[in-house]
């Protein structure tokens, strides 16, 4: 992990981007932090740059709770290279919702399965560098999307202690016997009024997942309409499992 930049934000939390290998991401800190904090991965659908203003605030919200925040950037997006194969399904599923016409397992399957194969190692081997930090300390969390890609590392990664799962994106079959395995505690956020997302697939992944404890906080609005009592009330369930 190599650090390129840093910032003191106005409230006191430190800000710095950083690389690791070819993968860019970005840690938060809390300004006034006496002894390692607890950390939380900040998931979300790709593009740091154009995420970053709702990525900064919700690490801004983790730093008041006492938390350090990280994220990575996705496989294929920002600045990375792109896939050629991803492109050719994001072109399907971008014709098929223009044409008004149900989005086939086989475009879902082409679009999410690959990138949850590259990702999860490297959330993984982004939470070793980052726990290898002395400011950095347990238990970790799991925060955002892309679903597949949390659901995928709640089971897979033993270090994640509980995860807040937002619903709003495509959801693979194989997820679904992938969220049988999950144990861990689970907020997940679903915004009722979200077009881009198949409601009842995401209802029917929540009713999956095996964990014994499981919370569906639902709202009205669209994708981007989370009200901020939603989010208060999953920082509420990380600070509950993480400290």
């Amino acid at each position: 992990m190599h650090f390129t930049s840093e910032q003191r934000l106005d409230d006191g939390v430190l800000e710095r981007e950083f690389t690791l290998g070819e993968i860019p991401g970005i840690l938060w800190t809390p300004g006034s932090a006496s002894e390692p904090a607890p950390l939380i991965l900040l998931g979300h659908p790709g593009g740091l740059r154009m995420m970053y203003p709702r990525l900064a605030a919700r690490a801004r919200q983790s730093a008041a709770d006492g938390f350090a925040a990280a994220t990575i950037e996705l496989p294929g997006s920002g600045d990375r290279p792109r896939s050629a194969a991803a492109e050719q399904a994001r072109a399907d599923l971008r014709r098929a919702m223009q044409a008004g016409e149900p989005v086939g397992d086989d475009i879902i399957d082409r679009l999410v399965l690959p990138l949850v194969d590259k990702a999860v190692p490297e959330w993984q081997a982004a939470l070793t560098a980052l726990l290898s930090l002395p400011e950095i300390g347990g238990p970790v969390g799991f925060s955002g999307g892309v679903i597949a890609i949390g659901t995928r590392l709640a089971v897979v990664e033993p270090r994640i202690a509980a995860a807040v799962l937002f619903a709003g994106s495509f959801v693979p079959a194989a997820t679904f016997e992938e969220a049988r395995r999950v144990t861990i505690p689970l907020h997940v956020l679903l915004q009722w009024d979200d077009k881009g997302n198949d409601r009842q697939a995401a209802l029917d992944l929540f009713d999956a997942f095996g964990s014994e404890e499981k919370t569906l906080h639902a709202n009205l609005g669209g994708h981007t309409g989370v009200p901020q009592f939603a989010g208060d009330a999953a920082a509420q369930f990380l600070a509950r499992h993480l400290t």
